[in-house]
């Protein structure tokens, strides 16, 4: 990004009756103040000098839209307005966006595409890209934590960067990320923990949002028999579905070599395949490429049955080609699996309980059939058949078309799953254009598994 010169405010968390915030200004070292009020109030500002890049101002009221701003003393100099609401949220937040915030009108105005990973440090580095339909859709937010997840730290953003997923390899850092959406497929790398990249190198080119391309969300990065794997999809919804694939590369190759990638060909989806949902399907999306219980290599993918009969409860499931990464997938089954259609899911296999975990929406409410607003551990001892072993955040009983938790980016980290969530409560612009990211614990998760 361009080095900004003024103060700006780089993250954002509000809770009930506070707003936490951090910011810097690369044009001075000089005393700064904060300048906080509700809303278009016409109220005097609270002000708060700020002797520190993180601050918190307290004693706020809560349910109300605030404006605030961080100035130089010495020259008045002023970052960008930002907005937010004071409120209830979930887990710990990590960054938060008020859907009527314009500083990165540029790309979107929600946090999307949670990206979670633990450096070899323990450090853990979480991303986010900026959404809005119709929008440019090309910037990520990058944000540390050096305490397990308890505080976060901003980092720095990526550009040109969407749908991006953070991974180590060999104990270096990529991003996977598309430059747009239906853009480039692109991949960079980072050798101090995210705070500079190398210039991007393109893997699969796109043509961007007008129209169909590579369509890769932050899906889990596979090892398995000297080889990387990942799902990656190409397509776009105006043409009416994607075809799947698994992207692969040696695991002692150069991963910014884009030679050294290779993909499977695309297989579209056929409504013929036995158990297929009826009436007007778009396939899958977001495949997890995770190894079977009969050692193959299997692509897991989220199955938009939304509009069908049934409309929920089966993911779909490709098989791959060990033996030739750039052959097709083929049709394997379709999994019963409630939480594994109409949204995003990350699914890992964890030796330690011989298990397949996912943290899934939950579908509730039979008339809700892309319901968002429960947010479910699921576990599969042979990727046929799931069920959900814990209800993580349950809300129900409020409007499914304004709460969601989804995307989750989850990692196992010991005996628990740490995980990121797109997070949309407290007046986001609907459930899908999420206004947090917010971090999540499951403690001892493989308590849950039964039998």
């Amino acid at each position: 990004m361009q080095r900004r010169t003024f103060p700006f405010i780089c993250r954002l968390a509000p809770h009930n009756d506070s707003i936490e915030f951090e910011w810097f200004d690369n044009g001075s070292a000089g005393p700064h103040t904060a300048y906080c009020r509700i809303w278009g109030s016409g109220r005097p500002y609270l002000k708060k000098i700020l002797p520190g890049p993180c601050a918190c101002i307290d004693g706020l009221e809560t349910g109300r839209d605030y404006e605030l701003f961080v100035a130089r003393e010495e020259s008045g100099a002023k970052s960008p307005v930002r907005r937010f609401r004071t409120g209830p949220s979930v887990g710990t937040v990590v960054n938060y966006l008020h859907p009527g915030d314009p500083v990165y009108s540029f790309s979107g105005w929600s946090l999307c595409s949670p990206s979670l990973v633990k450096l070899p440090s323990g450090t853990l580095l979480a991303s986010m890209d900026v959404f809005a339909a119709q929008k440019p859709q090309d910037l990520s937010l990058l944000f540390s934590s050096a305490d397990g997840g308890a505080t976060w730290r901003y980092v720095n953003d990526l550009f040109p960067c969407f749908w991006g997923k953070l991974f180590v390899h060999r104990g270096v850092l990529y991003m996977l990320a598309n430059t747009t959406e239906y853009g480039s497929l692109t991949i960079g790398k980072s050798l101090n923990e995210g705070k500079t990249w190398s210039a991007p190198v393109t893997i699969l080119p796109g043509t961007g949002s007008n129209g169909q391309g590579p369509h890769k969300g932050p899906m889990p990065v596979t090892e398995y028999e000297g080889r990387l794997y990942t799902g990656v999809d190409y397509g776009s919804w105006a043409a009416g579905g994607f075809g799947s694939a698994l992207l692969s590369i040696d695991a002692d190759a150069d991963p910014m070599k884009a030679e050294n990638w290779v993909c499977s060909k695309f297989l579209p989806y056929d409504p013929r395949w036995p158990g297929a949902a009826k009436g007007q399907c778009l396939g899958g999306l977001e495949g997890n490429a995770v190894v079977g219980p009969d050692g193959e290599i299997y692509n897991v993918l989220r199955y938009q049955m939304a509009g069908c009969r049934p409309s929920y409860g089966k993911a779909m499931v490709l098989r791959g080609n060990r033996m030739d990464p750039e052959a097709p997938l083929s049709f394997a089954w379709f999994a019963d699996f409630n939480g594994g259609s109409n949204s995003k899911f990350d699914l890992l296999y964890d030796k330690t309980s011989n298990a397949y975990w996912a943290i899934v929406n939950e579908i509730v409410q039979e008339e809700y059939p892309g319901q968002r607003n429960v947010l479910s551990l699921a576990v599969s001892r042979d990727l046929k058949t799931f069920s959900i072993a814990k209800r993580l955040l349950d809300y129900r009983r409020e409007d499914p078309a304004c709460v969601g938790f989804q995307y989750v980016s989850f990692l196992i980290d010991g005996d628990d799953i740490l995980y990121l969530c797109r997070t949309s409560v407290n007046h986001g612009r609907n459930m899908h254009d999420a206004n947090y990211s917010t971090f999540h614990k499951i403690e001892d998760f493989r308590k849950y598994l039964r039998g």
